[in-house]
């Protein structure tokens, strides 16, 4: 049986210190995505991108992404990467990492399809957790000369979302760089 990383009570208190609003068990909209085989790296960065957008802004976020058309911040990974011309201050590194963008679109519709299956108005639900952790890996051996082998591996990804029906006053307006941001 698999779990969850995140229950409903913490959801409530997470909500409740961040928008001081009591919300019921019945708000809340899950979805998870196991054995991705994308970039865990690169899968934490944009998880934390996603955070605290609504599921629609989310989901324009990432078909941008996808399309190369806007980068990921990338706060926590960062040795060794290029510093690009990106649209917010501060922050010159980013990622346009499409194939996890393809992969959080999965779990994005997934997630929107939950909120409204529970009766939720999908215009008002704010992801408040995101997360992305490593899954199995994928041993494969690599034939060599003489006999020999090397080992490879393949690290696969794991996905969850849970959103929140927040009152109107509290939804983010329209899609910023500033939101993104101050989301992470």
């Amino acid at each position: 049986m698999r779990y969850w990383s995140i229950r409903d009570e913490d959801v409530i208190e997470l909500v409740r210190r961040k928008y001081n609003v009591v919300i019921s068990p019945d708000q809340i909209a899950k979805a998870r995505g196991l054995e991705f085989r994308i970039s865990w790296k690169k899968a934490i960065e944009v998880a934390r991108a996603v955070k605290f957008l609504t599921i629609k802004q989310a989901e324009e976020y990432m078909e941008k992404v996808k399309d190369l058309e806007a980068p990921v911040p990338i706060k926590e990974f960062t040795k060794k990467q290029a510093h690009h011309n990106v649209p917010w201050d501060g922050w010159p590194t980013a990622k346009w990492p499409a194939k996890v963008a393809d992969a959080f679109l999965q779990v994005l519709r997934n997630l929107e399809n939950n909120a409204s299956y529970r009766g939720l108005n999908v215009d008002n639900t704010v992801i408040v957790h995101a997360s992305a952790s490593r899954g199995m890996r994928i041993r494969n051996y690599m034939p060599r000369a003489l006999g020999r082998a090397t080992p490879w591996f393949q690290d696969t990804v794991n996905i969850e979302l849970a959103a929140v029906e927040l009152p109107t006053e509290l939804v983010p307006k329209k899609f910023s760089w500033a939101r993104v941001l101050k989301s992470i």
